[in-house]
């Protein structure tokens, strides 16, 4: 069980009837021993699936950085798994969580939490329901264009009285003492502004949830898990072409229609021979800006944080 905490936050769990949502005080739990977490999550079981808010925190959280601190939120706690005190043992022990498909794990953006995961601990995040991913969906879905990679931040999210219409101004102050100090994660013991900044950066993660899937139709939703998936995968390349990850979801039945099937999506690697990648991108980005103007792609390249030979193409939904 997890020790008696010093900390305590608000989670939202419900809205009035204005709209507003209705706080619940929940404690906030530093964890540095997989004892210290609910049973219901280290050993996930059909019979008692799970909506969880999840982030990372870290150094240069990459393949190449470090991964300090695992939030998690679930409706009664939230819970830092601390990544430097209880080392990768502690970490480890939430792998069979991660990658199950009883839990869902609500993420703003998970391209670069997966990548930390993989790399540093071997771990193949799966069935996450991407806030950022879900947010384009319901604005393409109710008729707003976009371009492939125009996406909202997590304040700009926060901010939106869709989902949750709250100001996050003290995720610019942790973002300045980033700069000044990137190191920011690494010290022990964590400071009040610390366990704030990285409980705030989940606690409104499954409320926001159940606002966008009132709102997502069927065949956004199975876009939400493919697109998911395939950016779990993104920046995890590896020379087995993924075959050890769990495959991605396929067209449901209830989506095909005679002589109307939804478009799949793809994810392709190219390489990039030593010193061209500057021929991909383009004088100012025109190429690049070119290739998703044509066939409506979102590109990813890894650029400093790695890897950097390589480009990520996912073919994206065409209306």
């Amino acid at each position: 069980m997890a020790s008696s905490p010093s900390h305590q936050t608000h989670i939202p769990l419900s809205s009035d009837p204005d709209g507003k949502p209705i706080d619940s005080v929940v404690p906030i739990h530093i964890v540095t021993n997989a004892s210290q977490l609910p049973a219901e999550f280290l050993e996930p079981s059909s019979e008692r699936q799970l909506v969880i808010g999840f982030d990372c925190e870290g150094v240069d959280l990459c393949r190449h950085g470090s991964l300090c601190i695992m939030q998690l939120a679930f409706p009664d706690a939230i819970y830092l798994v601390d990544a430097i005190q209880g080392g990768e043992t502690v970490v480890k022990a939430c792998k069979p969580a991660l990658e199950s498909s009883y839990i869902t794990k609500v993420i703003h953006d998970c391209k670069r939490d997966s990548e930390a995961l993989y790399f540093q601990f071997g771990i193949k995040l799966h069935n996450v329901v991407d806030t950022q991913i879900a947010y384009s969906l319901i604005e393409e879905q109710e008729g707003r264009k976009r371009s492939p990679d125009d996406y909202i931040s997590f304040v700009g999210l926060l901010a939106d009285p869709r989902y949750c219409g709250i100001s996050y101004q003290e995720k610019e102050e942790v973002r300045v003492l980033l700069r000044q100090d990137p190191q920011f994660w690494t010290y022990r013991p964590l400071t009040e502004l610390m366990v704030r900044a990285a409980a705030d950066d989940v606690r409104f993660l499954p409320y926001i949830y159940h606002n966008m899937m009132k709102k997502l139709n069927q065949q956004s939703l199975w876009y939400l898990a493919v697109r998911g998936a395939l950016y779990c995968r993104c920046f995890c390349i590896n020379e087995n072409d993924y075959v050890d990850w769990p495959p991605l979801p396929p067209v449901p039945d209830y989506l095909i229609v005679e002589g109307d099937v939804p478009e799949e999506e793809i994810l392709s690697i190219l390489d990039v021979p030593p010193g061209k990648m500057g021929r991909i991108i383009g004088r100012r980005g025109s190429s690049i800006l070119a290739i998703k103007e044509s066939c409506n792609a979102e590109i990813l390249i890894g650029g400093a944080k790695g890897p950097p030979d390589k480009v990520s193409l996912q073919k994206l939904k065409i209306y």
